[in-house]
C-alpha cells in the first residue's frame, strides 16, 4: 500500500505544480490582453490624425487628378494572414486559416506565426512567406515596418498587386478579411476648408508619403488586434486547464484519502491479528 499511496501524493504534486503553472500563464495573458487594449487607442488616434492630413493633402489636387483605389480586382493577388508564434490558443490558428483560405483563390498566401505555419501544412497549405509574429508588444512597431517593406517590395516585382489583410480580434469568433492595398484614397473626406496648408512638398508626393505612414499604421493595429485575440485565446484556453486540472486534483485528493485509509485500516487488522 505505501507505494501506491506515494505514487499518489507524487501525482498530486504535481497536479499542484501544474495549476500554479497554468494560472501563471493565464494572469500573463490577461495582462497582455489589457496592454494591448490600452495601445490601440494611440495607433488609433495617429491613424485618425494621419487620415485627416490624407484628406487635406487630397484637397490641393484638382479632383480629376486625385489618386483612387488603384487596381481594384485586377492582377495577382496576396492574402496576408496573423496566426500565432506560440501555442495554447485553442482553436485560433484554425479560424485564422479557414479566412485565409476562403478568400485566397490562386493568390499567394503570407503567414505571420510558426504555430499558424504548422496548422497550414496540416491543411495541405504551403506558405509562400513566413515570419514569425510579435510575441511581445514592443516587437509590433518594427514588426509592422518589416511588412510595410516586404509588400511593397512584392508589388514592385509584380509578385503581386492586389493585398488582402486576414486576422482575428478580440472578444469576437469572426476572423476580419479586409482589402489592404492597392491603397484606397476614397475612404478619406476631401478637405473643404478655404484656406489651403503650407507645404513644401509636391502634393502628389505629400499624399503618397502620408498613404506610406497610414498603411503602417494599419498593419500596427491589425497586429495588436491579432496579439490581443491571440492572448485572449490563450486565457480562455488556460481557464479550460485550470478547471481540469482542479478536477483531477480532487480525484487524487479523494483516491489519496481512500488509500491512505485501507492503508491504516490494514495497519490496525496487523496489529490486532500479532495481539491475538
Amino acid at each position: 500500500m505505501s507505494g501506491r499511496l506515494a505514487e499518489v501524493g507524487e501525482h498530486l504534486a504535481t497536479t499542484r505544480e501544474l495549476g500554479v503553472v497554468v494560472g501563471a500563464m493565464r494572469g500573463i495573458a490577461a495582462a497582455r490582453v489589457q496592454e494591448a487594449r490600452q495601445h490601440l487607442d494611440g495607433v488609433r488616434a495617429y491613424a485618425e490624425t494621419l487620415g485627416t492630413a490624407i484628406g487635406e493633402a487630397l484637397a490641393l489636387l484638382p479632383e480629376p487628378q486625385r489618386p483612387t483605389a488603384g487596381m481594384g480586382d485586377h492582377g495577382h493577388g496576396l492574402v496576408l494572414a496573423f496566426c500565432a508564434e506560440q501555442g495554447f490558443v485553442g482553436g485560433f490558428n484554425e479560424r485564422v486559416l479557414e479566412a485565409a483560405q476562403t478568400c485566397r483563390g490562386t493568390a499567394q498566401l503570407w503567414l505571420l506565426g510558426e504555430r499558424g505555419e504548422l496548422g497550414a501544412l496540416e491543411r495541405g497549405l504551403q506558405a509562400d512567406w513566413t515570419a514569425p509574429m510579435a510575441v511581445h508588444l514592443d516587437e509590433v512597431p518594427a514588426l509592422a515596418g518589416r511588412l510595410v517593406e516586404a509588400l511593397y517590395a512584392g508589388l514592385g516585382t509584380g509578385a503581386a498587386q492586389r493585398v488582402t489583410l486576414v486576422h482575428a480580434q478580440p472578444g469576437r469568433t469572426e476572423v476580419l478579411a479586409r482589402p489592404l492595398l492597392p491603397f484606397d484614397y476614397s475612404r478619406f473626406a476631401v478637405s473643404r476648408r478655404a484656406q489651403a496648408p503650407h507645404i513644401t512638398l509636391a502634393p502628389q508626393q505629400l499624399i503618397a508619403g502620408l498613404a506610406d505612414e497610414y498603411l503602417y499604421a494599419e498593419l500596427c493595429e491589425a497586429l495588436m488586434l491579432s496579439f490581443a485575440a491571440e492572448n485572449e485565446a490563450r486565457m480562455q484556453a488556460m481557464v479550460a486547464a485550470q478547471g481540469n486540472v482542479e478536477q483531477r486534483r480532487g480525484e487524487l485528493l479523494a483516491e489519496f484519502r481512500r488509500v491512505r485509509q485501507d492503508e491504516i485500516t490494514e495497519e490496525i487488522i496487523e496489529l490486532s491479528a500479532s495481539r491475538l
